[in-house]
């Protein structure tokens, strides 16, 4: 029994349209495959869509070549402009949102990745199971056979000897949270970025920026069980590269997504009264000065992996004076400024005071010469982070490194690379504005 009319239609226009929603483009691909039909398989099964598609029709297998993958993974897909599809500008505060969370949680990350290493328990678990590690032991049995893995390695023998059941339980703890949290961040940035990615809600260009962060996440994954694995050996401490490489790559991570925060936030700076001259010599003075806080934050990666900040306890003297004896007295020389106790808390102190004259004559400038209110704030806030920094710098000396004040100065550091940032940012959006047209009769009378 012939169809209706009105559903000999409706199929037709559906099949009609197949291709179009999927990706394709009905004018360029129908044609090739209606001719195909017609003449024969003029067209290779190499041609993508519309060769593969023909020669289907005209009893030829469709080889499966790079070019006809299309089929499988259709060209909207393909194309850079696919994750942007539905893109509009208020979406950009959505993303915003969700990196600044992730930027949160990796800032807490790297404070308990300090107290880990201050209460030595990096090296409490010895096995590194990226799925079923994020289960505790459950019940004394379980406890029982962690304890007596730990038990086979040199931490236990030569440092922890005798320790009960109990004493481990802590150190395992600050350890099995640390990589807990590691991948709850691996969750809290993939799944909303393949939220946003199916949806097309990511700013044109954006897209690569991201696949890259999530990439260097994972690899800050397999560093950190690259660095375990040095303290697993005859010496029974990390090595303070490995922990300095390990440091860096999360500060990077964190500094890399607080920039994208700013950029996505912080709409385009309108026409405004044109930068000083001071203005535009501080912002390009802010990414060196940015580059000399991360720097110093490797330096304070190698006193904790070194215990150089035991050396010498006090302030503002290192042992009879300022400048203590035995400095760069390895061979060669300069492996001291990585490997001897001394020279490294020399440098991480002359760090720490360059930082202050240099950090504070920017910040004190900037305060002096800015035009918008939201640049002094800035400075203000710059400022206020460094001198919080150096003070908890002197506590950590003076308190023989306890882990409170300890935690809280490699907090610090983070705080202080946070508020150069912003002011960074700020600066350098400013200097970039247009500059706005003055009136006419301003301009006449001038």
């Amino acid at each position: 029994m012939p169809w209706p009319t009105r559903r000999r239609w409706s199929c037709f226009a559906t099949c009609r349209s197949w291709p179009t929603s999927r990706g394709y483009r009905r004018d360029r691909d129908l044609p090739a495959v209606r001719g195909a039909q017609r003449t024969g398989p003029r067209v290779a099964p190499s041609d993508g869509f519309a060769g593969t598609f023909a020669a289907a029709f005209a009893g030829e297998p469709a080889t499966p070549t790079p070019d006809n993958l299309a089929i499988i993974t259709p060209r909207r897909m393909q194309s850079p402009m696919y994750f942007s599809r539905h893109y509009q500008p208020v979406h950009d505060r959505y993303l915003a949102l969700w990196l600044l969370a992730c930027a949160v949680v990796i800032y807490g990350m790297i404070l308990l990745g300090g107290v880990t290493r201050l209460t030595e328990s990096g090296l409490s678990m010895v096995e590194w199971r990226p799925i079923m590690g994020i289960v505790p032991p459950l019940g004394d049995a379980a406890w029982q056979e962690v304890f007596a893995k730990y038990r086979q390695f040199p931490e236990y023998q030569k440092i922890n000897r005798g320790m009960s059941l109990d004493e481990f339980k802590v150190i395992f703890m600050y350890e099995y949270l640390h990589r807990v949290l590691g991948r709850l961040i691996g969750l809290l940035f993939a799944l909303p970025l393949l939220y946003f990615a199916i949806r097309g809600l990511i700013r044109p260009g954006l897209m690569p920026r991201l696949l890259l962060l999530f990439v260097l996440g994972g690899c800050q994954g397999l560093l950190g069980w690259y660095m375990v694995q040095s303290g697993l050996v005859d010496r029974p401490s990390v090595s303070q590269y490995r922990l300095t490489a390990h440091l860096g790559l999360a500060v990077a991570l964190y500094g890399a997504i607080v920039w994208q925060v700013l950029r996505l936030w912080s709409p385009p700076a309108g026409a405004g009264p044109a930068p000083v001259a001071a203005e535009a010599t501080l912002a390009r003075w802010s990414l060196p000065l940015l580059a000399l806080i991360y720097l110093m934050i490797l330096s304070g990666g190698l006193v904790a992996g070194t215990d150089a900040g035991f050396s010498y306890p006090t302030w503002p003297r290192m042992g009879p004076g300022l400048i203590p004896p035995g400095l760069y007295q390895t061979s060669p020389s300069w492996l001291a400024a990585f490997e001897d106790v001394t020279t490294i808390q020399f440098n991480h102190r002359m760090f720490a005071y360059a930082l202050l004259l240099l950090v504070g004559g920017f910040a004190l400038r900037l305060f002096l010469v800015a035009r918008g209110s939201v640049l002094k704030v800035a400075a203000l806030g710059l400022l206020a982070a460094l001198l919080l920094q150096v003070s908890l710098g002197i506590g950590t000396l003076l308190s023989r490194v306890a882990v409170p004040v300890a935690a809280a100065h490699q907090g610090g550091a983070i705080l202080l690379l946070t508020a150069m940032l912003v002011t960074a940012f700020l600066l350098r959006r400013h200097a970039a504005a247009p500059a706005m047209a003055a009136p006419a009769g301003e301009t006449a009378a001038a």
